[in-house]
């Protein structure tokens, strides 16, 4: 049996890049905090038959990988909006019931993959294009097996005979799912060419307009920040639009409400700069409401995804609720926490 104290000096380091491993495999980072426990249950068990013929590093992936097969099982996957259907017509018409009996993709907050990444510039940008939502909404298309040829050939870097052993396959094998994981992956997710990282000079400038047009219900100011073709999707609600027009009409109808309701605060999420948005309650406290994770291309906004669920906040490192001020005491734009990104249905 392993010393409990060897054991978790030697593998607690990998605990963040495992997360964020099962989160690629999954989607969900419920789902990831729970498989983690079971890849290290299994690791302590039988640590003393490890033999070192790999790394600590690759052997904890592979029991990770093979905890994340078992747990996929004949799961469904885990849609985006835009994986259930056409960009709705009707931005100023009813949204429609939120959809609490469809498992969403949850976003990767920021933290998690600059804990996993150890601070290594290569590794950052690595991690950052690993974990766009764009792919992780992509790999959820792709059988178990295959999604997991993909992550472990094209994000970690493991030689296609690694796989294979993980696997308990051949490397012929191996080498037939990878290539249909990457045609797969290609049409639904191509590479994304001009979109800025969450660290970009010109980002935190954007984010700022961006709040402010939140912070001040000024749906042309939003209008100016997005890109022709901007999508919005705002899971757990089917949904979804596209078109600067609509985006902004349905922000004007169904979201920035009057001024200083919402209140915004910068973060990064799946390699995106992101924000949290709170809302003003009828008692004047501004409360948890949403995630907003972005797309930023060409210095404007080319995609939001609003996550609707407060549950989300603390994952962030975010309060549930902000400190009560009057409302002369708001200065929308002005200083504010680190945080993620909010697009709210009223």
């Amino acid at each position: 049996m392993a010393d409990d104290g060897e054991f978790a000096r030697l593998t607690d380091p990998y605990r963040s890049e495992l997360l964020v491993h099962c989160y690629r495999m999954l989607g969900s980072l419920d789902e990831a905090e729970d498989l983690v426990q079971e890849v290290y249950l299994r690791a302590w068990r039988s640590f003393d038959r490890f033999e070192g013929r790999a790394s600590l590093r690759t052997w904890l992936h592979r029991i990770a990988t093979n905890v994340c097969l078992t747990g996929l099982g004949a799961r469904r996957r885990r849609p985006l909006p835009s994986g259930l259907g056409a960009p709705g017509s009707d931005p100023e018409g009813p949204v429609g019931p939120a959809r609490t009996e469809v498992e969403w993709l949850q976003p990767l907050p920021g933290r998690w993959a600059d804990a996993a990444d150890g601070g290594d510039p290569a590794a950052v940008v690595a991690s950052r294009a690993g974990v766009r939502l764009a792919l992780i909404a992509a790999l959820q298309h792709l059988p178990a097996r295959q999604r997991a040829v993909l992550i472990l050939r094209d994000v970690l870097g493991w030689r296609a005979a690694e796989v294979a052993e993980t696997l308990g396959t051949s490397t012929i094998a191996v080498k037939s799912m990878l290539q249909r994981a990457r045609e797969q992956i290609e049409r639904l997710a191509p590479e994304e060419d001009g979109v800025a990282e969450p660290d970009d000079p010109g980002v935190r400038a954007l984010l700022d307009r961006y709040a402010a047009a939140f912070e001040n219900a000024d749906a042309a100011a939003l209008a100016d920040l997005l890109t022709r073709d901007a999508t919005l999707e705002m899971p757990p609600f089917a949904a979804w639009f596209a078109g600067r027009d609509h985006v902004a009409r349905f922000a004007a109808a169904h979201i920035l409400g009057a001024p200083g309701d919402l209140r915004l605060f910068p973060v990064s999420a799946n390699g995106r700069p992101a924000a949290a948005s709170y809302m003003r309650s009828p008692d004047g406290v501004h409360r948890a409401h949403c995630v907003q994770v972005l797309t930023v291309a060409d210095g404007r906004v080319a995609g939001i995804v609003a996550f609707l669920d407060p549950g989300l906040f603390p994952r962030f490192g975010l309060p549930a609720e902000l400190p009560y001020e009057p409302p002369s005491a708001a200065v929308p734009g002005g200083p504010v926490p680190s945080g993620s990104a909010a697009v709210c249905t009223r």
